[in-house]
């Protein structure tokens, strides 16, 4: 099929398609039926603002998005974000409350589509692996300390996770056993079926059993299980939520944060779920369409959307072809709220808080900590702490520290960066760095000094110290200091005006400065700063043993 009017995500449909796509919509719709209600309770909603999000959110994606893979809808990683964002101004359960929550979501997605429209999905970027597996293990923190009070039958509150803890631990003599007992075998189910086969909606099995067991042995009524009781579902209405000029300021910092998370979220699922070049070009028109995802869950008065790695990582392990696959499982999904949320009035709440808890223990990549610790202890360090900020101090606070540590750390590196004193293979013209454990030899009275960084104003004075440090530290008297420029991409001006001084007073104490290796940028660099008139140009080479050479001679 083709046309300008099919969704990019359906042209070129082949009928062949249509079975394997009926099949990962039923099995993202049994996984979608129990964790997108989780989340909105997560995010203090109630049960079926979760499906309507998810509805709202897989469609407008379909039609708009790029990815034929990507599932959209209410998200885990955002929505504590989004329950403290919206509490400070409004009462959980109140009117306000989910009138507020919907408009948040209109600001969300009306920052995706800003970004996407204007290009500007690389501020993805900004975040470093590591620092984002803290975020996600922070957040994992927050999410589990959320849904304890409510596996354990107890009343729970207060602000941050410790405060959570520390109330629970107050209250944990009035746990109520049938409500600990319906979640644990939850967890056991799913669990066990992920470890049967990944294709097995456990959290459905879970959420079945659970309401049979309510229903059959009284445990709402006569031993004081929470459940969600009637839910009201129909077809959602469309209104325009309006809050208050001082409201929308309120709720700034917190659509900021929530877009930030989509963006990096969104940008690493699409890595992970489709290879090559065209999925990253595609990324901008992406988070348009998640953006439309959010406005339209925000105007039939639901919450925002994400990508959801888990939900991508299903549809994709189940054969889905295309987006057809998401737009199945929205009809589906409406229909259960249109037709069928009687039996949802016995669900316990311990069933969504151990479904919770289990999307938390996804999030926390005890794994990639692993990985990441053995690779550099600085980033495991980074990582650590911004766990640690997220889940102690606040989400919006965490990421906001997540992203000046990821600055601080890189630009730490590029100020201080790697270096090399180069010495010539015996035998050969190679010149390679001294301690790699291979043998070298120096040729005397010359210093060949390799960095491996730009020469920029953050390491400019670093590196002029550093080389006349050499100097003063040589074995035998230098003459000569040959600066292979290799692995330099370029010099600023501070940068110029540094190795300038530099080549005056080395000059003064009579040793030459030659450049090698010098690309075409350094090159140009050093002539329009009148460096390369300064050196001369019988001190620019296309080899370090041409260098060496030349100063010998």
């Amino acid at each position: 099929m083709k046309g300008w009017w099919i969704p990019t995500t359906l042209q070129g449909y082949r009928a062949s398609w249509l079975a394997a796509d009926a099949l990962a919509g039923l099995t993202l719709v049994a996984v979608a039926l129990p964790s997108q209600m989780a989340t909105a309770r997560l995010a203090q909603l109630p049960a079926v603002l979760g499906l309507y999000a998810f509805v709202a959110g897989s469609l407008l994606y379909a039609l708009i998005g790029s990815n034929r893979h990507l599932s959209v809808g209410a998200d885990s990683t955002i929505a504590p974000v989004l329950a403290t964002g919206v509490a400070s101004i409004a009462a959980p359960g109140s009117l306000r409350y989910l009138t507020v929550m919907a408009f948040l979501a209109l600001l969300v997605g009306a920052l995706l589509i800003a970004v996407g429209l204007l290009r500007l999905g690389w501020i993805a970027e900004f975040l470093s692996t590591p620092v984002i597996t803290g975020v996600l293990g922070g957040i994992a923190v927050e999410i589990v300390t959320r849904q304890l009070p409510v596996i354990f039958g107890v009343s729970g509150g207060g602000g941050t996770s410790l405060d959570r803890v520390r109330r629970l631990i107050d209250q944990i003599g009035h746990a109520n056993g049938w409500t600990v007992v319906i979640a644990l075998g939850v967890l056991v189910i799913i669990v066990g079926a992920q470890r049967i086969d990944h294709r097995i909606p456990g959290a459905l099995l879970g959420l079945v059993v659970s309401i049979i067991a309510v229903d059959a042995l009284g445990l709402a009524s006569h031993h004081g299980v929470a459940v969600l009781g009637t839910v009201h579902g129909g077809l959602p209405h469309v209104r325009l939520p309006s809050p208050s000029w001082s409201q929308l300021r309120q709720l700034l910092p917190a659509a900021l944060t929530v877009a930030f998370i989509c963006i990096a979220q969104t940008a690493a699922t699409v890595r992970a779920s489709s290879a090559g070049a065209s999925a990253i070009r595609d990324f901008n028109r992406d988070l348009v369409g998640i953006g439309a995802g959010n406005v339209a869950a925000g105007l039939i008065g639901a919450f925002a959307v994400d990508a959801s790695p888990p939900n991508t990582a299903i549809v994709t392990a189940s054969g889905a072809r295309s987006q057809l696959t998401h737009i199945m499982a929205a009809a589906i999904v409406l229909g259960v709220v249109v037709l069928a949320t009687g039996p949802l009035a016995h669900l316990p709440e311990a069933t969504l808080g151990a479904t919770l808890v289990f999307i938390a223990t996804k999030l926390f990549r005890v794994g990639e900590l692993r990985r990441i610790a053995r690779f550099d202890r600085l980033e495991f360090a980074l990582a650590t702490a911004t766990l640690l900020a997220v889940a102690l101090i606040g989400i919006e606070q965490g990421i906001a520290l997540a992203m000046i540590l990821s600055l601080a750390d890189r630009t730490w590196r590029a100020a201080r960066p790697h270096d090399a004193i180069l010495g010539r293979e015996p035998g050969t013209d190679h010149w390679i760095p001294c301690d790699i454990g291979r043998p070298t030899e120096q040729v005397p009275g010359v210093l060949v000094y390799l960095v491996y960084a730009p020469l920029w104003y953050g390491n400019a004075d670093y590196l002029h110290l550093r080389i006349r440090s050499l100097v003063d530290q040589a074995s035998g008297s230098v003459k000569a200091v040959v600066l292979d420029s290799d692995a330099m991409s370029d010099i600023d001006y501070t940068g110029l005006q540094a190795l300038r001084s530099l080549t005056l007073e080395l000059k003064q104490r009579g040793v030459t400065i030659a450049v090698a290796r010098a690309s075409h940028l350094v090159h140009h660099n050093l002539k329009r700063g009148a460096l390369l008139e300064q050196l001369g140009p019988d001190h620019l080479f296309s080899s370090v043993e041409d260098a060496v050479t030349a100063l010998q001679r």
